[in-house]
């Protein structure tokens, strides 16, 4: 099912919709969406990365078939850890990765604001919290300066924990927003108040429904009021066309369910 330019914004999905890898991932879905989330990752087992030549294909499938993508840094970069050398480990990685793309269309770089693996930071005390934001500005600080892409370009993605911690430095640096309403809906944030307060700054959208516990299942199994609400509100706006509609879900069953979600959408 397609639903390539049907919408008033770039619809996309992930990378991983069919059991391949990534460039039959976009030949198989080229004419079904507008935007293709490239989740990027590399690890001293396994690396997904493309090889030049891969690129070459991407960027070629992408001016064929208008497609943007939007490149998702890598899950293990902590630009939050207290250590600095970690941090500068984390930013090297994403600036390999950013150097790897940057022939390609894109429209966003995604990123997670992280302090290690398994860290919660719900848990932080005031002097940790100010100690974790410390650690975000100075690696923001070596993300851009080892880079030519607008700081607007990269999306800080809400997660588990409430994002007016992180918000001070997104708005600091400039950078934009991926709003997982997926992620809101999960973790009980309220969604009409994060649209309201960050959708101004949001380029990117990931949506996916909640099955038996765990999110990044088919858009039919999110509520349908917040999905109305986002619909809503993405007609309405005027930047809208700009921005991304990511279904990020890793199956063709829900990319089908999803896309027959959306179907009531289209007048």
């Amino acid at each position: 099912m397609s639903c390539k330019q049907r919408f008033p914004f770039r619809f996309g999905t992930s990378s991983y919709i069919i059991p391949a890898d990534i460039i039959p991932n976009v030949e198989f879905l080229k004419e079904k969406v507008d935007d293709i989330e490239l989740v990027l990752f590399e690890s001293d087992e396994f690396s997904n990365l493309p090889s030049p030549s891969d690129m070459q294909r991407l960027r070629e499938l992408a001016l064929e078939s208008d497609l943007t993508y939007s490149v998702h840094l890598p899950l293990d970069v902590y630009f939050g850890h207290p250590d600095r050398q970690e941090r500068e480990r984390s930013v090297a990685k994403c600036h390999r990765i950013i150097e790897l793309c940057r022939e390609l269309p894109k429209s966003a770089y995604v990123l997670h604001f992280e302090a290690g693996p398994s860290v919660d930071i719900n848990g932080f005390s005031p002097g940790a919290l100010c100690r974790f934001t410390d650690a975000l500005r100075d690696s923001v600080e070596m993300l851009l300066q080892g880079t030519e892409e607008a700081p607007s370009s990269f999306c800080i993605e809400n997660l588990n924990y409430p994002f007016e911690l992180v918000w001070p430095v997104v708005e600091a640096f400039d950078l934009s927003v991926t709003m997982d309403v997926g992620h809101l809906e999960y973790y009980g944030f309220p969604t009409k108040s994060y649209l309201e307060r960050y959708l101004h700054r949001t380029r990117v959208l990931h949506m996916h429904g909640v099955l038996e516990g765990k999110d990044h299942n088919s858009l039919a199994l999110m509520k349908p009021e917040a999905l109305d609400l986002v619909m809503q509100v993405l007609t309405k706006d005027s930047l809208g066309a700009s921005r991304v509609f990511t279904l990020e879900i890793f199956s063709e069953e829900d990319f089908n369910s999803s896309c027959n979600a959306m179907q009531r959408f289209l007048g």
